[in-house]
């Protein structure tokens, strides 16, 4: 099925990392905020890190990451792609992440998982952006073999 991401990006002037996902699930496109299926571990582990309440709302999610200085998107803008499943993305274009780097004094790039990370080098998000990125493991359920502890102890260098 091909999709066209529909999630605007989250960021403003003081954003100063970018935090890429490679596209949004269907729980993410139907809630209209990344990172949406109720089992994914991303605002667990931000949350957590900004010693913060965890966010439910649309708003309170976007608000602890503009608190926090954390640009939120995805590389691919649209793409091929069966339910959530990152390895089955196919024809993939890549966002426009100048959008962000223009906007904002962006210091440091982080892809959540190994195909937002190949997708950034592989599409020339990286030269775009002038910044190499930082692969950080995938938050997903998928990922069960990576625990709380060692994605909260990963994650932990976006806020330093």
């Amino acid at each position: 099925m091909h999709l066209t991401h529909t999630i605007p990006p989250t960021y403003d002037e003081h954003s100063r990392v970018l935090v890429l996902g490679s596209f949004p699930s269907p729980k993410s496109r139907e809630g209209q905020y990344n990172y949406g299926h109720p089992q994914n571990r991303f605002w667990r582990v931000l949350s957590t890190l900004a010693e913060e309440d965890l966010p439910t709302t649309n708003e309170q999610k976007r608000d602890l990451c503009l608190r926090h200085g954390i640009a939120l998107w995805d590389v691919v803008a649209e793409c091929d792609i069966q339910g959530a499943s990152d390895a089955s993305i196919r024809n993939a274009k890549p966002n426009k992440l100048s959008l962000i780097t223009t906007a904002a004094p962006i210091e440091a790039v982080y892809c959540t998982g190994a195909k937002a990370f190949e997708l950034y080098r592989r599409l020339g998000c990286e030269q775009e952006c002038g910044l190499p990125a930082t692969r950080l493991p995938s938050t997903s359920p998928a990922n069960a073999a990576c625990g709380m502890d060692k994605l909260l102890e990963a994650y932990a260098v976006i806020f330093q």
